[in-house]
């Protein structure tokens, strides 16, 4: 087998699943229970929250263990005020739902929170916003031109959602995000910031969409598809100027820099405070740690509202009983990530330039600015995915593009982004390489695919 999907999964290195073991079984105990052994796990866990956190300049405080970076990434975005979060669109279950004017397929209203928030301080002096009661909202939540939506079997009705301004969104997101950001930006009315041709961001098009009602931006570190590492600092940059314009005008509204960075933790060098970042987004499962493990640094400046309520655990951002174990894991493997950080680095990029020199017939898509693991080709006129099946057949597996949309069969919304026409998306194929790999196993990969693209095009040409 030939595994080059890493930006996809990566397997659990054996040093960090042998660090994990003890707590399954032994040192299995509840971290807030109030016995020595519990203790002892509570501290353990603790000091692995440390380890991930000063492997990002900051402090274990400063972080919220979750399920993952899709969890980390909703998290996020539960900083934005009342006023902004009243202008999301509800969340639906299989409801079935009357319509009075336009059709649209939906869910549920999802319960929100009521009555003023009660000003808490957490272990890191963050404030943390809690709410006195929970309650289903009726507030105004309607999509689109729809009229009045009924839940059936429910008295329920929700009105139409107030119209939210392209110049006065309250989110910018950059427009090849995760769909994990994209789908709760969205939400919100969220604007989207374009990218070039070569996948970075458009700091012109970012300037000029934020507004006085901004109050957060999310940028991925590293795109998922493309590898692309964007110029975090640079954004931090011109925030920081319009924080400054906004003081100087008395507006005091709250203006956020979000990052995920779950590709990034492994080949960057990644610091929090140079960055300029007031919340990062970190995932377990692609660094060679257990899946269903991430976790969010949450800035002094950023106050979030928790998405589970409970037993308060995670300075009562994230309740439930701490995943000791993952979180071990996850420790170790952040600390393997730093060790090897440059010969990584070293590594990938020579396999990269063995990969691309003997593959044939291809465009490059992922040029420049890009990690060093990923490459990006293009196949004129060849069906990537049945590339991919083909290339399957002969234990050789790679991706067109990132793995969920992958699955659903959806076109890549980040390609269509930096220019490419439907024929070169069609053709497209994410190469990600990772530790499963040698320097043997690159040539042997490139051979296969070279004949698995000639075959498929004899075989089109003849049809």
């Amino acid at each position: 087998m030939i595994y080059l999907d890493h930006a996809a999964a990566t397997p659990v290195n054996e040093k960090v699943l042998k660090a994990m073991e003890p707590y399954f079984a032994v040192d299995f105990f509840n971290p807030s229970a109030a016995y020595l052994p519990a203790k002892k796990v509570a501290s353990d866990y603790e000091a692995a929250k440390a380890v991930i956190a000063h492997a990002i300049g900051a402090k274990a405080s400063d972080l919220v263990i979750t399920a993952g970076a899709t969890e980390a990434n909703n998290l996020a975005f539960t900083c934005l005020s009342t006023e902004a979060q009243g202008l999301a669109e509800p969340i639906f279950s299989d409801a079935r739902l009357e319509f009075s004017s336009t059709s649209y397929t939906g869910q549920p209203a999802e319960p929100s929170l009521r009555d003023e928030p009660v000003e808490n301080k957490s272990s890191a002096g963050r404030r943390l916003d809690t709410e006195s009661k929970l309650s289903v909202s009726s507030s105004p939540t309607a999509v689109g031109s729809v009229r009045n939506i009924r839940v059936e079997n429910s008295n329920h009705v929700m009105h139409p959602k107030k119209q939210v301004s392209a110049t006065r969104a309250s989110v910018l997101y950059l427009e090849t995000e995760h769909d994990s950001i994209r789908r709760v930006a969205e939400r919100y009315g969220g604007q989207s910031v374009r990218v070039l041709s070569n996948g970075l961001i458009d700091l012109k098009d970012l300037r000029s969409k934020i507004s006085d009602e901004t109050e957060l931006i999310s940028v991925a570190l590293v795109n998922n598809e493309l590898g692309t590492i964007q110029p975090m600092a640079e954004i931090a940059s011109i925030i920081r100027e319009i924080k400054i314009d906004r003081m100087k005008r008395g507006i005091k509204k709250q203006l956020l820099l979000h990052s995920d960075a779950s590709q990034a933790l492994n080949l960057l060098d990644i610091n929090v405070a140079r960055l300029g970042v007031d919340l990062l987004t970190l995932n377990s499962a692609k660094i060679y740690g257990p899946k269903g493990v991430g976790a969010l640094y949450v800035s002094h400046d950023a106050r979030l509202k928790p998405l589970t309520m409970g037993g308060g655990q995670e300075n009562g951002l994230r309740s439930g009983t701490e995943n000791v174990s993952g979180v071990i894991g996850f420790a170790k493997a952040v600390e393997l990530a730093k060790e090897h950080l440059n010969g990584n680095r070293k590594k990938y990029a020579s396999w990269r330039k063995i990969l691309l020199e003997e593959l044939q017939g291809y465009e490059l898509i992922n040029k420049k600015h890009s990690l060093d693991n990923f490459a990006v080709i293009c196949y004129n006129n060849i069906d990537a995915e049945r590339l991919v099946f083909l290339l399957e057949e002969k234990e050789v597996y790679v991706a067109t593009g990132a793995a969920c949309a992958a699955s659903k069969g959806v076109r890549s919304h980040v390609l269509k982004a930096i220019g490419l026409s439907d024929s070169q998306i069609a053709g497209s194929l994410r190469i990600t390489l990772g530790e499963t790999n040698d320097e043997a196993q690159i040539h042997e990969a490139a051979k296969i695919i070279n004949d698995v693209v000639q075959a498929e095009k004899q075989r089109t040409a003849t049809t």
